[in-house]
């Protein structure tokens, strides 16, 4: 599941996904958006995956685009229309893999450290929950280089920040540090460093792969479809899920063990 670019350890419910290329400030090219759509979309599939951290080896969670990747994406064309359609396909290809993240049946929590940058800003808002270390900052530089951002900062941020903070971030490339961040929402909490974020991190997707799998997973689906939808329609969604899935043995677990002042065992989800 790993690859050059992504690192990939198993343990205890738990898949803890390393961003893996710190000579470059972890910058994406073309192969590691590949990697991240692809080892994302087999986490997502897998049955005994419970919860995802996501974290960027060396000293910066992600310089986001690798500008000389972007650059090469604008070759001539001599037939312009063509060359358009191209260039949709392509964008559609890039945010596919961070779409890949959201659809993750399990939970993704972002640690971030250092700069998290552009497509790094994309890429966090994808997961379920961020928290950050004391020196990390967050920027969507996208304008900076005169490109509109296109990978879902402008889709999903606007669920999680103030819009008007959105639109004020966005239009100007403003650099936020991690108190800002703290403090409009955008990351859970602040931890001291880079090794504590990490920690705090593993000890919470360790928290959340120890409750029921579907009844976590029936939470993402509820919370995702429910976003941008009336609460009449999450409302029904919700009670289609549970009308399916409240016969399922982690009820009569999790009732078993209450009752018993004992701590639940859940067995996997199906593939």
């Amino acid at each position: 599941m790993g690859s050059e670019r992504i690192a990939v350890s198993i343990g205890d419910g738990v898949a803890h996904v390393e961003l893996a290329r710190p000579e470059k400030f972890n910058a994406m090219d073309k192969a590691m958006f590949a990697a991240i759509g692809d080892t994302f979309r087999a986490l997502g599939a897998d049955r005994d995956v419970r919860a995802i951290l996501l974290t960027g080896r060396g000293r910066h969670f992600t310089a986001g685009l690798d500008l000389q990747y972007a650059a090469s994406q604008f070759q001539p064309n001599t037939d312009p229309g063509r060359a358009a359609e191209g260039r949709l396909r392509h964008i559609q290809w890039l945010q596919d893999a961070f779409s890949a993240v959201e659809a993750a049946r399990a939970p993704v929590i972002a640690a971030i450290h250092g700069g998290c940058i552009g497509a790094g800003v994309d890429l966090a808002a994808a997961c379920d929950l961020r928290l950050c270390a004391g020196q990390a900052f967050f920027q969507i530089a996208e304008v900076d280089v005169a490109i509109t951002a296109d990978l879902g900062t402008l889709q999903r941020l606007g669920h999680i920040i103030p819009q008007g903070v959105l639109r004020e971030l966005t239009y100007t490339g403003r650099r936020i540090e991690a108190e800002e961040a703290a403090r409009i929402g955008l990351v859970n909490r602040v931890e001291a460093d880079s090794e504590a974020v990490v920690a705090t991190g593993m000890a919470l997707a360790r928290e959340i792969a120890a409750k029921s799998p579907l009844a976590v997973a029936g939470a993402k689906l509820s919370l995702n479809y429910s976003r941008g939808r009336t609460v009449e329609e999450g409302l029904r969604h919700v009670a289609l899920w549970n009308s399916a899935t409240l016969v399922s043995a982690d009820l009569d677990a999790a009732i078993a063990a209450r009752m018993g002042k004992t701590i639940p065992a859940f067995g996997p989800l199906d593939e």
